[in-house]
């Protein structure tokens, strides 16, 4: 602040106890004058023309008693009330500012413990008790390097239960890398996980790392590890178990540090036991396993979700959308997801899209594992399939192409649990390959 008075200039600084008097009355080159905010008891340090000009001694104690002396008797009323505002304007500040500095700690933990309890685990939401037990044994396995199974239907959320495990991890700062191991062909997933040399196979045209090199001092995420070829598995049990690997077409080990996570929608107990996964493998993945539950168990969770999946996606299409009709909110409770998460932000990115006020409306064909028209096999729960019950899981395997889990996996289908089924085929003997080439 900066107030002239009869050719004078009077600036406060905002300064934790005091404000400058400079130029009072008359110019000066030198040390500008001090006035502490105690007002008329506070001293006033002043240049040499300072104490010349007041005609005071230079051991004299200067004081605004003095520095009013000076003043025309006329302005002292003024000048004084003068000093006095800018006296109460800095006692002000340095109140403010002694409570700010007071606050600031106390509101910087409460807004970085806000921030951790709504980032904890990224884009995981939902606050329903098997969630929190599933985020409880994430919190505690994450700072360890044990290996990682992640079980669940398709859909849940698998991947970002994993990422949640690297980010609160020591790895964190290291590469995560995931590899769908039901998108690579059997003929490439080696070379893929675990890279191969130059010439080792037509096309091999220079040496090229794999995903557990690029993965080194990191996380390597195998989904659908249920997927991986016999020959495969084997090189994968010896990378956990010796921490190194050759390159198809190397002669020569490779180590690493990589921890894995496998995730998988397939009963594992049930691979082993039909000869389809290797035992020792699964028990050196199933260090620690979590498994996540379908969102028909998380109900309480559908209104947080729709919540945050309405609003990013009406930001993506510049839309705002506010409310769901009663309507709406009450399928998405009732409906029970069999492609869970994954479907649910499907069918509210489509709502959204077509969405042309701000409440949301679902249709309910919207919400079928099964396209309209097509009659439902009979469930596997009633009593007159009791002969008939491997007629009637073939028939959902052909229609669901040999795959029983997900939301159009003959699990789905025949409405039972894709663990339950992969049991009765198994005990059946029911051969999947046949329906997966049809």
């Amino acid at each position: 602040m900066t107030t002239a008075l009869q050719g004078a200039e009077l600036d406060v600084l905002s300064d934790d106890s005091e404000f400058v008097l400079s130029h009072l009355n008359h110019p000066t080159n030198g040390q500008p004058t001090l006035l502490g905010r105690r007002g008329l008891e506070a001293s006033v340090v002043s240049s040499e023309d300072t104490y010349r000009t007041f005609a005071v001694d230079r051991t004299t104690k200067p004081t605004v008693k003095i520095v009013l002396s000076q003043v025309h008797p006329e302005d002292r009323a003024a000048t004084q009330q003068l000093i006095d505002r800018i006296t109460r304007e800095v006692e002000d500040w340095n109140r403010e500012h002694r409570l700010l500095k007071d606050r600031m700690p106390s509101e910087s933990i409460v807004l970085r413990e806000e921030v951790d309890k709504t980032s904890m685990f990224e884009e995981i939401v939902g606050a329903s008790p098997p969630l929190r037990t599933v985020l409880s044994l994430v919190s505690k396995v994450a700072p360890t390097d044990s290996t990682v199974l992640i079980t669940g239907e398709t859909g849940t959320g698998k991947e970002l239960i994993a990422r949640a495990i690297h980010k609160r991890s020591p790895r964190s700062a290291r590469a995560f890398v995931a590899v769908n191991c039901a998108a690579i062909p059997s003929s490439l997933i080696a070379s893929e996980l675990f890279g191969h040399e130059r010439g080792a196979f037509t096309g091999a045209l220079q040496r090229r790392q794999g995903r557990f090199e690029l993965a080194d001092g990191g996380t390597l995420f195998l989904d659908e590890i249920g997927e991986l070829p016999a020959e495969t598995q084997i090189m994968l049990l010896r990378v956990l178990q010796e921490r190194e690997f050759e390159r198809v077409g190397g002669s020569g080990p490779v180590r690493v540090n990589v921890r894995v996570i496998a995730a998988t929608n397939r009963d594992l107990h049930a691979a082993v036991a039909d000869g389809s996964f290797r035992a020792d493998l699964f028990y050196r993945l199933n260090v620690f396993p979590v498994d996540v539950p379908p969102l028909r168990d998380r109900r309480p969770d559908v209104p947080l979700l729709v919540d945050y999946f309405t609003h990013r996606n009406a930001q993506r299409v510049g839309k705002r959308i506010r409310r769901l009709t009663q309507a709406t909110s009450t399928l998405l409770q009732s409906y029970d997801w069999p492609g869970n998460i994954r479907e649910l932000q499907n069918v509210i990115e489509r709502a959204v899209i077509v969405s042309d006020s701000d409440t949301l409306s679902i249709d309910p064909r919207w919400l079928s594992g099964r396209s309209l028209g097509t009659a439902p096999v009979a469930s596997l729960s009633t009593g007159t399939l009791a002969t008939h019950e491997k007629d009637a899981i073939e028939a959902a395997l052909t229609q669901s192409k040999g795959r029983v889990a997900g939301p159009f996996g003959a699990a789905g289908r025949l409405g039972v649990p894709a663990s339950t089924l992969e049991s009765k085929i198994k005990a059946l003997q029911i051969d999947k390959r046949p329906f997966k080439s049809g």
